[in-house]
């Protein structure tokens, strides 16, 4: 098990006053949008062979990739409803992956909203309009067996990754972020052997908080900020309490004032902690 520095693993909770970010809400995006405005994310894509469709997903390679060498990857999971090139738009995120050498991977989950393996609780009925009011639009259903797709689609582009570069099997890394978050918790536990290290921010709740003594021996970082109206900031609070109990290496880090999505996405400083967490863990050491 990968021991944390002295002093890191004790700063469980870290009060982070955030500026920015309860105003304006983010707006829709189309698909593409960052690989069209950074040149230095890829658009990929391929044939998902189960369905025949093609499948998008987002890939950063460092400038100085040298084949010669291992590199760590970082496979990121976005939130609900959000593009497969999401994650790649977040306020430095690039800037710190080229600093620090990592390559980046931001797979869809074959549908923004697939959850990427993790169980689907039971839709709601849809509200009946009021009176006088039209109904409205409902969105199509989702696939039976979504989860199995956006789980599979995961790991395809995880392997596709693998086999086209150099990466090093110590270092391999996994985050999400609120949706992507809860799909971090799943794939965690059912594929524990290949992560050096987990964050996620603004998570949705694992299943169960038993399913963190499948991936223990795994460090985490977890952020959330203490004004979500989403995902309330309690349960990841009960979370990381289930994490101290048995004993997990974890890093909380909670945002004084931030709300669910833009106290990551358009914070550089706490985007940082990503890399400043990955940079000191991996497999196999002390």
């Amino acid at each position: 098990m990968t021991r944390l520095p002295r002093g890191l693993a004790s700063r469980i909770v870290l009060a982070i006053p955030v500026a920015l970010i309860t105003a304006a809400p983010l707006l829709a995006q189309e698909p593409g949008t960052v690989v069209a405005a950074d040149t230095r994310v890829q658009g990929r894509s391929y044939v998902f062979h189960e369905t025949g469709e093609t499948i998008q997903y987002a890939l950063f390679v460092p400038s100085g990739y040298d084949a010669a060498r291992k590199w760590p990857l970082i496979v990121g999971l976005h939130g609900a409803g959000r593009p497969y090139d999401w994650l790649m738009g977040y306020a430095g995120i690039i800037d710190f992956a080229e600093r620090d050498g990592y390559i980046l991977v931001t797979p869809l989950g074959y549908h923004p909203r697939g959850g990427f393996g993790r169980p689907r609780p039971p839709a709601p009925p849809p509200a009946s309009p009021q009176p006088g009011q039209p109904s409205a639009q409902a969105q199509p259903p989702l696939p039976s067996n979504i989860a199995e797709l956006s789980e599979k689609d995961v790991l395809n582009v995880f392997e596709r990754t693998r086999k086209e570069f150099n990466i090093d099997p110590d270092r391999i890394y996994l985050w999400g972020h609120s949706m992507g978050g809860g799909g971090t918790y799943h794939l965690a536990a059912k594929y524990p052997e290949i992560w050096a290290g987990l964050a996620v921010a603004a998570p949705s709740p694992p299943v169960s908080l038993d399913q963190f003594e499948r991936f223990k021996h795994i460090p985490i970082l977890v952020m959330h900020g203490d004004n979500d109206q989403t995902i309330p900031v309690a349960r990841s609070r009960e979370a990381v309490a289930r994490m101290r109990q048995i004993g997990m290496q974890h890093v909380y880090v909670e945002i004084k004032g931030g709300d669910h999505s833009l106290f990551i996405s358009k914070s550089r400083d706490v985007v940082s902690k990503l890399f400043s967490f990955f940079n000191v863990v991996r497999k196999n050491e002390r």
